[in-house]
């Protein structure tokens, strides 16, 4: 199991802390350790193999002229929810880089926006190195704001 879901999972179900307040603090730690995904303040709310899900606030920093969340923010969203996705789901004796993003903006972003990340797990396992990640943003009120893909380069380990 990767380092990356075991503190998921340590972070979520302590008696003492609560799941709310251990998500809340994996995500600031997480935001750490790449510091640029501080920038829309990420709020994980599912990890598990294969999925991610987190919550961008809408809030003044990462809102465009129009008052609506920034394309750029929704796009940190997203890589983030795809880092989580990949830690947790890539097979121990293989690692991954970004190598790619392609994604449409469909209607306005004027919410929290929840950010999933999602791949097949035989992705993972395959000789492609090639790992397409389906990603997508939604709305408050369940209309999908951003969708696409962020293609990943996945190698064995050296």
């Amino acid at each position: 199991m990767s380092q990356v879901l075991t503190l998921w999972q340590r972070a979520t179900s302590l008696p003492v802390v609560g799941a709310s307040l251990g998500r809340r603090a994996f995500s600031f730690g997480f935001a750490q350790k790449a510091p640029y995904f501080r920038t829309v303040r990420p709020r994980f709310t599912v990890l598990r193999p294969d999925h991610a899900e987190l919550v961008v606030p809408k809030r003044r920093a990462v809102q465009n002229h129009l008052g609506t969340v920034h394309a750029i923010a929704l796009c940190n969203g997203l890589e983030a929810a795809m880092g989580a996705l990949a830690e947790v789901s890539i097979p121990a004796d293989k690692r991954w880089i970004p190598k790619g993003m392609d994604v449409a903006y469909t209607a306005k972003a004027t919410s929290d926006i929840t950010c999933v990340a999602e791949t097949d797990r035989a992705q993972w396992t395959g000789d492609d190195p090639d790992v397409p990640v389906r990603v997508r943003g939604v709305r408050d009120d369940g209309t999908v704001v951003v969708e696409g893909v962020i293609r990943l380069w996945v190698t064995p380990r050296r």
